[in-house]
């Protein structure tokens, strides 16, 4: 099993970011990564129809010998990792989650938590808060609305009109964003563009760092010493699948 795959999954492009940072940590595994596009957003899905597609999602990425499967989607990993681990209890799932207990962690003072619909309403995410926030520190919650399909679909000008939409009231107080969405983290450099001096926080070093554990742990881990592939398929366009290799190799 060790020279099985890693296996990820997102609603479409965002799972990039983690997967570029598996890659720097794990070079030598062989990575297989489904962007679920036809199906993005995830953040406007109920909770059974979420789960009803990554259920099918988990069996393909289990046809190809996957040995750990990332979830690296925050919807997803709210809605339906309890779930897929009582689906599929052989296998092993890492998820994604606002990196709330990072921003905690270091000390911000105004913490702004943008993620999707259906993750900033999660009962996680309230988890998270009341669980790391300490008395002096603030977060708020803010819904991203569509972000994640305008980062889907490249749409840079609306890109700009909604992060400052969202945003721009908090603009004098917050000192982090969390970046609630792995889509969002492939637009870091516009929130550094219109917000310079807020520090901007997410989960994707956390994720990897966690699937090196689970792999040590189960003894999983690639001993090759050649570098991995990877493979991205993509559930709608392959120009999306050109996307991905060109913001990889970045």
């Amino acid at each position: 099993m060790q020279n099985e795959k890693i296996g990820l999954f997102d609603s479409g492009l965002g799972g990039l970011s983690i997967l570029k940072a598996l890659v720097e940590i794990l070079p030598n595994e062989d990575y297989l990564f489904y962007e679920d596009s036809i199906h993005n957003p995830y953040g406007d899905k109920r909770e059974e129809e979420l789960f009803k597609i990554t259920s099918s999602i988990v069996d393909y990425l289990l046809s190809k010998n996957c040995k750990i499967i990332v979830i690296a989607c925050n919807t997803a990993t709210t809605s339906c990792m309890k779930k897929l681990r009582k689906k599929y209890p052989d296998t092993i799932f890492v998820g994604t989650v606002p990196a709330i207990k990072v921003a905690c962690d270091y000390d911000y003072k105004d913490v702004v938590v943008l993620s999707t619909p259906y993750t900033s309403k999660s009962k996680r995410v309230n988890e998270l808060i009341d669980c790391f926030k300490k008395e002096e520190q603030n977060i708020t919650i803010v819904s991203g609305s569509n972000l994640a399909n305008l980062i889907e679909i490249n749409d840079k000008e609306k890109i700009r009109s909604l992060l400052l939409d969202k945003l721009s009231k908090y603009q004098n107080s917050m000192d982090s964003i969390v970046l609630g969405c792995t889509h969002y983290s492939l637009i870091k450099e516009e929130f550094q563009q219109l917000f310079p001096n807020v520090a901007l926080l997410d989960g994707c070093l956390g994720v990897s760092l966690e699937v090196k554990r689970q792999l040590e742990n189960k003894k999983l881990l690639n001993l090759s010493q050649k570098k991995g592939t990877i493979t991205i398929e993509n559930s709608k366009s392959k120009d999306l699948i050109t996307r991905s290799y060109e913001f990889l190799e970045r």
